[in-house]
């Protein structure tokens, strides 16, 4: 029987659920027999080509190999730290809520993690941490916009939850929770921002076409911005300083051995990416889910907007007790070139 007989013979709903319970499924992975082992084990997994979609830096390489010694030798878990936006694109009719974008790299991440937690009794720590006051001030959207995106994406991971490993914790840790207050918070930005713009030439960041793209892509911009030739300069300006800031909590220092993931690289090559799902890199937050037809099976993907433009595809009804919100009653199936 040829390919395109196979391809619908299986519905969304049954294939997702079918991954859904793979991932609860036990793996059967070597013990290693000493610590030493133990802690090399873990390092290839979590460095595994299956997952990395980038090189990791030399200096990043070994602090993630001692993060890990340094963990094991605590028996204290593998510490993940998971960068993201607090917000669902406003240029989709998703927003502003999580869809099957976030249940994707939710459930491939947990694919990632999961040898981890057959070898390893601590398992892992895969916290995100989620970019909550800065949205408003950076992106223009509205505060009651990032609560709801926040409440929809702990709705995802409550259900997802019981698919994971027992010894796998993710969580939700709000940039806002770093700070003593909301006060605190903007005192710490604002002295940021004056002291970023003191140390660059004409006090703006010089930006390049990507980065002015990405600015323009993600800000919902007003009309007093528009009128400013320098608007994303300045936009790119308080989104620099902003990660000043957040440093500066000690969330993540090096002495927490938390390691830091991503769906890409940062300029310096730090992060441990690993992108939003096997075939995709782009950001799930601000990108929609979508199943593609491969053989009697589908493929994740996480559609950019210029992606989901382009893309032609059907809707198909996917129901999944549990799984609540405007997002999850249908889904994109990419429709196959011909």
């Amino acid at each position: 029987m040829s390919a395109s007989h196979l391809q619908n013979t299986m519905t969304p709903q049954a294939y997702i659920q079918s991954e859904l319970d793979q991932l609860k499924t036990p793996i059967d992975v070597p013990q290693p027999q000493t610590q030493a082992e133990l802690a090399d084990s873990v390092l290839k997994l979590l460095t595994s080509k299956k997952f990395r979609k980038y090189a990791l830096s030399e200096e990043y390489a070994q602090y993630v190999k001692d993060s890990v010694n340094a963990c094991i030798a605590a028996n204290e878990p593998i510490k993940i730290v998971f960068f993201g936006g607090c917000y669902k694109l406003w240029r989709l009719d998703e927003a502003p809520e999580a869809d099957w974008a976030e249940l994707f790299a939710y459930m491939y991440f947990t694919r990632w993690v999961k040898p981890i937690c057959a070898i390893y009794k601590p398992g892992v720590w895969f916290d995100f941490l989620l970019d909550d006051y800065i949205v408003p001030k950076l992106n223009n959207i509205s505060e009651a916009d990032v609560q709801a995106y926040r409440a929809s994406r702990d709705m995802v991971l409550g259900f997802v939850k019981p698919y994971q490993p027992s010894n796998l914790n993710m969580t939700h840790t709000s940039e806002g929770s770093l700070f003593a207050s909301r006060k605190e918070y903007e005192d710490s930005l604002e002295s940021a921002i004056k002291q970023l713009a003191d140390s660059l030439p004409g006090g703006l960041p010089e930006l390049s076409e990507a980065g002015a793209a990405s600015v323009e892509l993600n800000t919902h911009a007003t009309p007093e911005q528009l009128a400013d030739p320098k608007w994303r300069e300045k936009v790119e300006l308080i989104h620099s300083a902003y990660y000043t800031a957040r440093t500066k909590t000690g969330y993540y220092a090096p002495e927490t051995h938390k390691i830091i993931s991503f769906t890409q690289p940062f300029a310096s090559g730090v992060p441990l990416s690993v992108g939003s799902t096997k075939d995709t890199v782009a950001k799930y937050w601000v990108g929609v889910g979508a199943l593609k037809p491969k053989n009697d099976s589908f493929r994740q993907f996480v559609l950019s907007p210029s992606q989901l433009e382009a893309a032609k595809f059907d809707w198909q009804d996917v129901k999944l007790a549990g799984l609540a919100g405007k997002n999850f009653s249908k889904l994109r199936v990419i429709k196959q070139s011909t």
